[in-house]
């Protein structure tokens, strides 16, 4: 099973707020996942970001690619993988 990590949109219309999830890349964007590892708002100034950075290292370590969107949340938050 390939594993992504990457962000999935929730939120109202003209309103989104992200999840940053571990899920089967198979799957859809909005569609099921294996675990929820931060949360991202960018409706709010500054930008509200919160990773759980050692979830996101373990489930890399188990083969999980993060998405160039996540890759630049870590990098902006100043976490380094």
């Amino acid at each position: 099973m390939a594993v992504s990590i990457r962000l999935t949109r929730g939120g109202a219309k003209k309103k989104p707020f992200y999840r940053v999830v571990v899920a089967d890349s198979r799957c859809k964007r909005d569609g099921r996942f294996l675990a929820i590892v931060g949360h991202f708002d960018p409706k709010t100034r500054p930008e509200s970001i919160t990773l759980d950075i050692e979830r996101i290292k373990e489930w890399t370590q188990k083969g999980g690619q993060l998405t160039p969107a996540v890759r630049k949340l870590i990098k902006e938050k100043g976490y380094s993988l």
